[in-house]
């Protein structure tokens, strides 16, 4: 689809067939260039770039954002080196005088889960968490426990991190949660991946994700969109969460911006941001929208698969797809079987890259990728598993 426009990465691997576009996804040619101008704008301008930074390069970061979420005000988004910031953010928003009610699912990424299982160690928070299976009643059972919980925080990822599975539900689980509660979604896998517009949840729901994955900018790009009128005052905050306030004298309470910024941390390396929106910049030049970029990794998934049922590769079918074939999913193909790791290890002697998870081997499609290439994956899984 776009696969020129990443000659560097692929000049600088040849013979790769890396399909974990889900994971780290290559980057595009025009983000070296973007790289380099930040070091040029901090050269040039020393400490007179954080004027540029947040001047011209995080508005423009929070127009694509809102753009492409359909968010009402791009100023309702924050940035962080990492989720996991957010997610420790958000969680000091909670009264902590008694044990926290946290709803999740059982497939949330480590960003969350390890903090949240660790936490409900120490019996400052009490974690429930609702599994995918049976999958097609997933959504609806979860709105069910969500509407009949006193929860203070609800968090949900819109595609799961171990399945490519797509939450479709998200609006009738946001109206369910009570109103005290906290209500989050972890995009990371849906943003850039599939069309998402959040203006019918966008008032209730913090969403957020980033630009390692199917953003193609590489790390420190973070975000969280927070609904707008958001008046949390998060106990883990930054001195950047009030710009216009570091002038107040001790012993006043602490303020907070009117806008995203309250959820902002401190000094950070804005480099990521240069890069996501030069990348953002260039679909937009390409006309490349997002629901081409999905339908494009759909059409490659089904050609993988059709493709594997002509072989009739014992160790990978798609009786192995989690969830099975049919179900709404993003732009990965994940398989479970006992053989994962040597399956994973047979393919890399061929020259192929997928990553796995436990039992899953997660095949991502990405723009770089074209029915060649898949082609290509075909005959050396072939070779790999005959």
């Amino acid at each position: 689809m776009l696969a020129r426009h990443f000659s560097r990465f692929l000049a600088a691997n040849p013979g790769l067939l890396h399909f974990a576009a889900h994971s780290h996804h290559p980057w595009p040619d025009v983000s070296r260039a973007a790289h380099a101008r930040y070091w040029e704008d901090s050269a040039s301008l020393a400490d007179r770039k954080w004027g540029t930074v947040f001047g011209s390069v995080v508005p423009a970061a929070q127009a694509h954002v809102a753009r492409l979420l359909s968010l009402s005000d791009p100023r309702q988004v924050a940035f962080a080196p990492n989720t996991h910031e957010f997610v420790a953010r958000l969680l000091s928003c909670l009264d902590g005088s008694r044990p926290v009610r946290v709803l999740a699912s059982a497939h949330e990424f480590h960003s969350f889960r390890r903090q949240a299982r660790r936490l409900a160690e120490t019996g400052w928070l009490e974690l429930t968490e609702i599994s995918l299976d049976p999958w097609p009643s997933f959504g609806e059972r979860f709105a069910a426990s969500a509407a009949s919980g006193d929860w203070d925080l609800v968090w949900l990822s819109h595609v799961f991190f171990d399945s490519g599975f797509v939450v479709r539900d998200l609006e009738a689980i946001v109206a369910a949660a009570p109103a005290q509660a906290i209500v989050a979604i972890d995009g990371y896998h849906a943003f850039c991946a599939l069309p998402v517009d959040l203006s019918r949840i966008h008032h209730r729901a913090f969403y957020l994700a980033g630009g390692y994955k199917y953003a193609m900018s590489g790390e420190g790009a973070c975000f969280l969109a927070i609904p707008p009128g958001c008046a949390l005052r998060p106990a883990d905050t930054g001195w950047f969460a009030s710009f216009d306030s570091l002038s107040g004298r001790p012993g006043e309470e602490v303020p907070y911006s009117a806008d995203a910024f309250r959820f902002w941390g401190s000094t950070f390396d804005p480099s990521g941001l240069y890069r996501f929106n030069a990348v953002m910049d260039w679909l937009v030049a390409e006309e490349v929208t997002v629901a081409a970029i999905h339908a494009h990794a759909q059409a490659l998934q089904e050609r993988f698969l059709g493709g594997l049922a002509r072989l009739g590769l014992a160790r990978l079918s798609a009786a192995g797809l989690v969830p099975p074939a049919g179900a709404p999913r993003g732009n990965f193909l994940a398989f479970e079987t006992d053989d994962a790791l040597a399956i994973q290890q047979a393919l890399a002697a061929q020259g192929v890259y997928v990553d796995r998870r436990d039992r899953r081997l997660r095949f991502g499609f990405g723009v770089y990728h074209g029915t060649a290439t898949v082609d290509a994956l075909l005959e050396a899984t072939a070779q790999a598993l005959r």
